[in-house]
């Protein structure tokens, strides 16, 4: 494909073929390896290239950056192969592998030079997991409390930013075109809400200078309907806002010398003050809002929607 986006690779195996067979049939994912290079991990994320600059957009108007691709091989990779170690030195490469625990903290980290790697690192390893690799990122982690303190001493963080209020989209808007980077900020990703938008909730995702904010689902104060299954059920329960219902802020941002607390105070600043929140949601649709507009047409119709939760 040219950018090799490690989910729709794999998906494949789940793809019918010829005669009605799927490619799961005929042959075993065992294992997926992200070779890292060591010494330009950082400088690559941190840049903000574009995929079109490279002239690898997989669509029109495609307008994710470089950094983008290389945090998915990342967080999806069971194997990370960092290579170049002998173009580092050993606290350089001690912080790569740090930030490499937080974004994926179930990959076995192996060390190389010239690519070099025992085969068994990587072949027959039996460690590929369709369920654990959609679910299982560090941010995810870091949202379920999975929390990896270990790579705090060599300077890799995280917060995790959980609030109900709904966020000023002019506010929020500003702080992301400033660069969440002057904060510390590698990577962030998780769930949020517009006030300007209040039907739905959004994923952000954002890696070096590189974000985008998207619709992922209808909450369940908008569309009425609850989960059936009584676990789903009780966890909402367990966070339902008298006021927002299940519509909350939940995102983790992970980072090097993180700024955590002008971090929070930052976002903080962001949410609707009282007597905004007072005005109500006509006044709340009102607000300047310089996102992007979103499509809608494949989020399901308010009456079919599907909660939205880590």
């Amino acid at each position: 494909s040219g950018i090799s986006e490690p989910m729709p690779v794999a998906a494949t195996f789940a793809f019918g073929v010829e005669d009605g067979q799927i490619l799961d049939d005929l042959a075993r994912l065992d294992t997926t390896v992200t070779v890292v290079d060591a010494a330009s991990l950082r400088g690559m994320i941190e840049a903000g290239e574009t995929l079109e600059a490279r002239g690898l957009a997989a669509f029109e108007g495609d307008d994710r950056g470089i950094a983008d691709l290389l945090v998915d091989q990342i967080e999806f990779a069971d194997v990370l192969v960092v290579n170049k170690t002998d173009l580092v030195g050993p606290e350089d490469l001690t912080v790569v592998e740090a930030l490499l625990t937080r974004l994926n903290p179930a990959a076995r980290q192996v060390r190389a030079v010239h690519g070099r790697v025992p085969p068994a690192e990587v072949l027959d390893t039996g460690r590929f997991d369709l369920e654990r690799a959609e679910t299982a990122p560090g941010w995810v982690a870091e949202l379920n409390g999975g929390h990896v303190p270990e790579t705090e001493e060599y300077g890799i963080s995280s917060i995790v930013f959980r609030d109900h209020r709904p966020f000023h989209p002019q506010r929020l808007w500003d702080l992301f075109a400033a660069g969440l980077d002057g904060y510390g900020v590698v990577r962030s990703k998780g769930f949020l809400w517009l006030a300007s938008r209040p039907d739905v909730q959004a994923l952000w995702s954002q890696a070096g200078l590189s974000g985008r904010c998207d619709p992922v689902g209808v909450p369940v104060v908008v569309s009425g309907e609850w989960p059936e299954d009584p676990d789903e059920r009780a966890e909402l329960e367990s966070r339902w806002h008298p006021v927002f219902g299940d519509r909350q802020q939940e995102l983790v941002l992970i980072g090097v010398d993180l700024d955590g607390d002008g971090l929070r105070a930052a976002l903080t600043a962001c949410l609707l003050t009282d007597p905004e929140i007072a005005a109500g949601e006509d006044a709340w649709r009102a607000l300047p809002d310089p996102f992007p507009e979103w499509d809608l047409g494949d989020l399901h119709d308010h009456d079919h929607a599907e909660p939205v939760s880590a």
